[in-house]
């Protein structure tokens, strides 16, 4: 799906990558986070514009550095990697919410 990649990142910003997809056509994302399924790493992608982005539709893709630290995109080619993947990232996601949940919980508790 993606051939070129770019992290950019800047102070007080968030972080976006630059896709360049088989077509040539570029699409801006914001990373929403990098984790862990099974042995590999992964990144989650949001598109910042496009029918994509109004859908809510998220970009996962492998996620490696080499030796001196540059990122590496790599598209999932397996569907069961995939299946993996998305419900990992599913799980986390979950997570997230049930933790701003009780955090907030706590919070009312509080005052």
């Amino acid at each position: 799906m993606a051939d070129e990649k770019n992290l950019n990142e800047e102070e007080d910003q968030e972080m976006t990558v630059t896709l360049t997809l088989d077509d040539d056509t570029e699409v801006e994302c914001v990373v929403l986070t990098i984790f862990k399924a099974g042995e590999r790493e992964y990144i989650a992608l949001l598109p910042m514009e496009g029918a994509d982005s109004e859908e809510g539709e998220v970009y996962l893709y492998r996620y490696s550095e080499s030796e001196d630290g540059a990122p590496t995109l790599d598209n999932i080619e397996d569907d069961d990697e995939y299946e993996i993947v998305a419900e990992a990232f599913d799980e986390l996601l979950d997570e997230q919410e049930y933790d701003e949940l009780v955090g907030e919980d706590e919070l009312e508790e509080e005052e």
